[in-house]
């Protein structure tokens, strides 16, 4: 049993069975202290719960991250990546233009640009 805070700088070592292992422990021992404390038990449980509740959320952190990551490097050289690894940005940014879609001219607007150029004035 675990009293003291998990520190999230030891956890990004580990791998993922020791995480999950970890994990299980801290949940069945924030289950007893829950039980303890409907039992009838002193005050001091109260921040060892809010303590293990802190640590579940950052094992939890650290395996969803490295699981992104993971997932970054798959699909990494794909023609296609999965909603959630793509940039959010705003809804209009996504539906803007691309620069290659931008920069494309038509035939009809290559014929007028060749036969009618852009004057060019000289200034005294």
């Amino acid at each position: 049993m675990s009293t003291t805070k998990i520190k999230t700088a030891q956890l990004w070592g580990k791998n993922k069975d020791d995480l999950k292992k970890q994990l299980v422990d801290l949940k069945t021992e924030l289950a007893q202290l829950r039980t303890q404390k409907v039992a009838g038990g002193n005050n001091s449980k109260l921040t060892k719960i809010h303590d293990l509740r802190k640590s579940v959320a950052r094992v939890l952190t650290v395996i969803n991250a490295t699981q992104r990551s993971q997932l970054r490097l798959f699909y990494q050289k794909k023609k296609y990546l999965p909603l959630d690894l793509r940039p959010k940005q705003t809804r209009a940014m996504r539906r803007r233009l691309t620069k290659h879609e931008a920069g494309i001219v038509s035939e009809k607007q290559k014929k007028r640009q060749m036969h009618f150029p852009q004057r060019k004035y000289a200034v005294k």
